[in-house]
């Protein structure tokens, strides 16, 4: 029996050590936020050529609504997305001629013709609705989500996926849940795209491994971070311009897991979150890499909880991009 005791205790304590020694590791390794911008990556080019300087999301919204794209090595699956998302949109223009928009393409330091491709619809619809924002190195999904969306002049801003896998007029489900919000203090709300209501679907074409990743993410993001929001990971979500601003001032993560961190960032400054289910069709080509990218997010789901905890990671007040 004391032996056992023994036992139990020295793994307390082997537990509690282990404990203290991830905090300090995840507060040692902390980065800051990165808001640094090149030069470069100030401008876009015009329908002829020409570089124009981007705006900043700090300064009064001019269009009705931005689309911001993240795109890393998609110049084969993003010419689809456009031609839904630039159809929707045009007819969209065409029934209410005082509905404006852009779309902000980001092209994550690709290795491919993304950009090459983007500019494209540019010069086919001009700049004022389809820019090109070419980052000079890869940031990841978050930081390109981030970066376009300091550049934008939307009322609202749309984050969207470049394979197109969530059907593009949904974008009216989501309008309407912003809509029904109770906006908070200076119009702060965030409407979310979800794939909950397919989850028993895609259970059954998983893999027993591959089901016990995902339920296993879930759990982590529930208990470390978002709670009430059963799909976080839906590259379809809806930001108010001033929702955009309090949440990606405060954004760390630039991968995987940069969703989680803005949900968690929205619920710290209780901001008003809405969940609505949209059309959702997996496409080839994901840049997801099952068990090491799941993995990453795992890690990085506990040091967003533990950063905050430790006070490595503050919330900060909206600031201009350097």
């Amino acid at each position: 029996m004391d032996c056992l005791c023994e036992i139990v205790q020295a793994l307390i304590a082997l537990a509690a050590l282990g404990l203290i020694v991830v905090l300090i590791l995840a507060h040692l390794t902390a980065g800051g936020i990165n808001l640094k911008c090149h030069e470069k990556e100030k401008y876009f080019l015009t329908a002829t050529g020409e570089k124009e300087l981007f705006p900043s999301l700090h300064d009064p919204y001019s269009r009705e609504l931005s689309v911001v794209i993240p795109a890393y090595n998609e110049e084969l699956r993003m010419p689809v997305m456009l031609d839904e998302a630039m159809e929707y949109l045009e007819n969209r223009q065409k029934q209410n001629p005082s509905f404006t928009y852009e779309i902000i393409v980001v092209d994550d330091g690709s290795k491919d013709k993304t950009t090459e491709v983007a500019l494209r619809y540019t010069r086919k619809y001009s700049a004022d609705k389809v820019r090109v924002l070419t980052l000079v190195k890869n940031r990841g999904k978050g930081g390109a989500v981030r970066m376009g969306t300091l550049s934008s002049r939307g009322k609202v801003i749309l984050m969207a996926d470049a394979d197109g896998a969530t059907k593009f007029a949904d974008i009216e489900k989501v309008e309407a849940a912003l809509k029904d919000l109770k906006a908070g203090p200076g119009n702060l709300a965030i409407s979310c795209g979800s794939r909950a209501h397919l989850e028993k679907e895609s259970v059954a074409q998983r893999s027993v491994f591959r089901t016990f990743l995902m339920f296993g993410f879930h759990f982590l993001v529930w208990f470390f971070c978002v709670r009430g929001i059963r799909d976080t990971q839906c590259g379809f979500k809806l930001f108010t311009r001033e929702a955009a601003l309090k949440t990606f001032s405060s954004l760390h993560v630039e991968r995987w897991a940069f969703d989680v961190e803005l949900l968690y960032i929205a619920q710290c400054f209780k901001i008003p979150i809405a969940e609505v289910a949209v059309n959702w069709t997996e496409i080839e080509g994901s840049k997801l890499v099952p068990f090491w990218s799941w993995l990453q997010m795992g890690r990085d789901l506990v040091f967003i909880r533990l950063r905050y905890i430790t006070g490595a990671w503050r919330l900060q007040s909206p600031h201009k991009t350097d």
